[in-house]
């Protein structure tokens, strides 16, 4: 188990990323140092340890892989894309090897659509699509993420705040931290001017109301 936010983050930061990242599913790197410190906080919150946390929209699964490192129970990791399980895995067998832990067995890879997923968790980690090319993609991993815990963390673009605010009221849970990044996006596709371009993103932790 990793104890301290530095050493979390970099050894995030060595895990393998997107090869051929897919546009439509706006497949983008989640930076290392946003997800120890996103991760962390969790840890602090009691979010982490000892619980059964689903990483919506896995990726490659630099959050699924940090809640292990810090001591998850079980993390399910839901991707649809079959590459993006196949390096998550990878990132798994090298962190096993690099940290000399036995983490696979609390590790399970579901290669299928979020919708498909019902099992009740403790918490949802998630950097769901912006919707930016997919209209109402954050939308549709929030409403899965709700109806799976009762505490949600979750990536957004700042300026999607009051959307992210209303869509909470309306299925029952309070906004409770709001953690702002100058999130970096890695030039990644034809259209990408710049080497880094850096966005307002905000993550969420919600809470049921009881």
């Amino acid at each position: 188990m990793i104890n301290s936010k530095s050493k979390l983050a970099v050894l995030l930061s060595k895990l393998g990323v997107f090869e051929a990242p897919k546009l439509k599913s706006e497949q983008y790197t989640t930076d290392s140092e946003i997800a120890a410190d996103v991760l962390w906080q969790a840890y602090y919150l009691g979010d982490i340890t000892n619980r059964i946390i689903t990483d919506l929209g896995s990726g490659t699964g630099i959050l699924g892989l940090g809640a292990l490192l810090l001591g998850a129970k079980k993390v399910f990791f839901i991707e649809n894309d079959k590459d993006s399980i196949k390096i998550a895995k990878e990132n798994l067998a090298f962190i096993e090897k690099g940290t000399e832990t036995k983490l696979s067995e609390k590790a399970i890879f579901l290669n299928q659509d979020i919708n498909n997923f019902n099992d009740k968790v403790d918490a949802v980690i998630q950097n769901p699509p912006f919707g930016t090319k997919q209209k109402h993609a954050d939308k549709i991993f929030l409403e899965k993420a709700f109806s799976l815990a009762k505490v949600i963390y979750s990536f957004h673009k700042l300026e999607t705040e009051r959307f992210v605010n209303k869509i909470s009221e309306d299925y029952g849970f309070e906004i409770t931290h709001l953690w702002k990044f100058d999130f970096p996006i890695k030039a990644t596709y034809d259209f990408h001017k710049k080497k880094i371009q850096r966005i307002k993103v905000g993550c969420w932790r919600m809470k049921k109301i009881k």
